[in-house]
């Protein structure tokens, strides 16, 4: 999609910005309210949506404008919340707005002829989809705001950012964000089990299923595009425990997965009686592409982000138990 295309579509994306640390509770109310505007409501948890208003424009017989403010104020009479809302062209440019929309609450519309002269002033890391190493990084090459990410060669972001964040960020500068708004209602956690086939007080079987689990729990979001924000860990056995802990990013790669399921397993100490089971459970989901890529400098990571992605291709041909952690088969056989 060019530019010029870009700048036609109308401004009926609609993007919804909670407060923080809203209860789950109340942002399942504010989602209803969202689908009382329109069926294609996409959940974007813990506090965020999006809302695609097309057809909601002729049903209801008013602006994308008007209906940000009647959700507004059905939001705080009946939920007593405010809320941000960002309207645009395209999922980028109705979250950038959101976003400088001032808090507690209002609506900020940006319509399609006016979207590069609204980017343009607007500091880099203003700009959604852009993460914080992403905009340090374009900030010491001297691209300060939109504007000028906008006016770099998109191959030249490239060599900045690496080949798909670069492309991403090169055509978001300049409006264009093809992505559809998806129907998603709020995602339910993701979880995974270990059942012991006898009662175990073995700290290496333990570990060596919890890794099993981390496995396959890894596998299952990033088969599903989706990313944990914390990992909940429940033993199992003459009692039970559980614990949560949140990432420090919210993730679906193996590595960081690991990291916390061990400090979880390391806080339980394992002096409670023999184990039966274990579950590790991801919770506060989101969508992958909400995640932020980041720029790193760990040439270890990085290979071992390659090797996942090429086991997970492994995976999806042969399926998923014919490759994994040696320590995990070694247990099995």
């Amino acid at each position: 999609m060019t530019t010029d295309q870009a700048a036609r579509r109308e401004a009926t994306v609609m993007h919804v910005r909670c407060p923080d640390r809203l209860p789950e509770e109340t942002y399942r109310q504010v989602l209803e309210l969202l689908a009382e505007l329109s069926p294609v409501v996409q959940a974007l948890p813990p506090t965020a949506a999006l809302v695609e208003l097309k057809g909601a424009l002729r049903y209801h017989g008013t602006d994308t404008r008007r209906l940000g403010e009647v959700l507004r104020v059905h939001s705080l009479s009946r939920l007593g919340v405010d809320v941000r809302v960002g309207i645009g062209p395209s999922i980028t440019v109705a979250a950038t707005a959101s976003a400088q929309t001032p808090q507690p609450g209002g609506v900020l519309a940006v319509e399609p002829g006016e979207v590069s002269a609204w980017l343009a002033p607007l500091p880099v890391d203003a700009l959604h989809g852009i993460g914080p190493r992403q905009a340090e990084m374009l900030i010491d090459y001297g691209i300060h705001s939109v504007g000028l990410l906008a006016a770099v060669p998109p191959a030249t972001v490239q060599r900045l950012l690496g080949g798909r964040a670069g492309r991403t960020a090169a055509d978001r500068a300049r409006g264009i964000d093809p992505r559809p708004v998806v129907p998603r209602d709020l995602p339910a956690a993701a979880t995974v089990r270990w059942r012991f086939t006898r009662h175990t007080l073995d700290g290496a079987d333990a570990r060596t299923a919890l890794l099993d689990l981390v496995v396959r729990l890894g596998l299952l979001l990033r088969g599903r595009d989706q990313a944990a924000r914390a990992l909940t860990l429940t033993l199992a056995g003459n009692s039970r425990w559980e614990k949560t802990r949140r990432l420090t990013e919210p993730s679906a790669h193996d590595d960081d997965l690991r990291l916390i399921a061990y400090q979880l397993m390391d806080a339980a100490g394992l002096q409670r009686g023999r184990l039966t089971a274990l579950a590790l459970k991801g919770k506060d989901l989101i969508d992958a592409d909400q995640v932020a890529t980041q720029i790193t400098f760990d040439d270890a990571r990085e290979s071992r982000l390659i090797a996942e992605a090429a086991i997970d291709r492994v995976r999806d041909k042969f399926g998923p138990r014919v490759i994994g952690p040696a320590t995990v088969f070694r247990r099995a056989s």
